[in-house]
């Protein structure tokens, strides 16, 4: 068939879809008419996740040859402007913009969202506390650095849910705006810097490495000097016009960040959940062995802890877990009771749905 004639057949499949996307933002606003009459929340994860899971496999039964990343990749931009024209969106993100949090909050709320990018962890707590941002995403682990303890310790006197995560594959590139054989200096956090320690030896080993604040700080300074490089994201890219030399430099082929999604909303069980705790155990022997064995009585699954200093009193610390269900099953439930009785303080941070995507 001649290219024109192809052509004609794409106009005829784009006009058809401008009409359903159409249709389909007339029913979604109605969606969200509903919801606010019945005082219901807009961002609702556990149903756009299992959404999205009915959308991959309908994908994959009919041998479509649109990869399923692809099409999530679609249907969380739909999602996106489906919520916006429910009600304005607005992500409190650690900032300044093209972090890594600003990217993986684009990949949950897609590109129709607010953004406002805060100066610290606390920033973000605090704009969502004060109703300012609907909701906030802040990093909680990595898989290659651990915890990220500015999190976890700002949940003690907060009154936010975590309302959902995100796993986002952290792939470093390296960018500039000049050439590679041309970079001299190469900005970007600490962090970055180690996470491409191999890498940077091996390919440039003459080039200075100078850390700062930020990924995107770096990138805004290889801006308008092309002896500059940064180890930056692809947003940082695209945000300060700049070309990605190399793709995926990090040392660890499997680095990848989980985020948490903060809020007021509580989360109905999706099916597959991860619930968060907070607790504080009583100053005696075996406290800690009592407390834990909640979990194994009740057949629950265990799959992180972590201790923080109280920073209340010397040598008191208070212990984050996360455990696999939802906090309304009844195996985590009774798990809870439990925990209850052995504990001076015990705080359910939010049960949430357990993606891996």
């Amino acid at each position: 068939m001649p290219l024109d004639e192809v052509r004609k057949k794409i106009d005829i499949l784009d006009n058809e879809l401008i009409r359903l996307f159409s249709e389909r933002a007339l029913v979604a606003k109605e969606v969200g008419e509903i919801k606010k009459r019945e005082g219901l929340p807009i961002f609702v994860p556990d149903r756009e996740e299992a959404l999205l899971k009915t959308l991959t496999e309908k994908n994959e039964a009919s041998q479509s040859i649109l990869p399923s990343d692809s099409l999530r990749a679609i249907y969380r931009e739909i999602l996106s402007v489906s919520r916006a024209l429910q009600q304005d969106q607005r992500i409190a993100v650690l900032g300044p913009e093209g972090t890594w949090t600003h990217q993986a909050a684009i990949k949950q709320f897609g590109h129709a969202a607010e953004y406002l990018p805060e100066a610290s962890f606390a920033d973000v707590f605090d704009l969502v506390e004060r109703r300012k941002a609907d909701y906030g995403v802040l990093p909680i682990e990595n898989s290659f650095n651990g915890a990220v303890f500015d999190t976890l310790d700002l949940f003690v006197d907060s009154p936010l849910k975590i309302c959902g995560q995100i796993l986002q594959r952290i792939d470093h590139c390296l960018v500039s705006s000049g050439s590679r054989e041309g970079i001299k200096k190469i900005y970007s956090h600490p962090q970055a810097l180690g996470q491409c320690k191999l890498w940077l030896q091996s390919e440039m080993p003459n080039v200075e490495l100078l850390p700062v604040a930020s990924t995107s700080l770096a990138a805004k300074m290889a801006k308008d000097n092309p002896e500059v490089g940064a180890i930056a994201t692809p947003l940082s890219a695209e945000l300060y016009e700049l070309t990605i030399l190399e793709h995926a430099i990090q040392d660890s082929a499997t680095n990848t960040t989980r985020f948490l999604i903060l809020g007021e909303d509580e989360r109905e069980p999706s099916g597959n959940d991860r619930t968060s705790i907070l607790f504080a155990i009583h100053d005696k022997p075996g406290a800690l062995v009592s407390a834990l064995s909640a979990f194994d009585e009740s057949k629950v699954n265990l799959s992180k802890i972590e201790s923080r200093p109280s920073k209340q009193k010397d040598w008191e610390y208070i212990f984050y877990v996360d455990v696999a269900g939802h906090k309304g099953d009844q195996e985590v439930a009774n798990a809870i009771d439990t925990l209850e009785q052995h504990c001076s303080m015990t705080k359910i941070l939010g049960s949430y749905p357990d993606t891996n995507l």
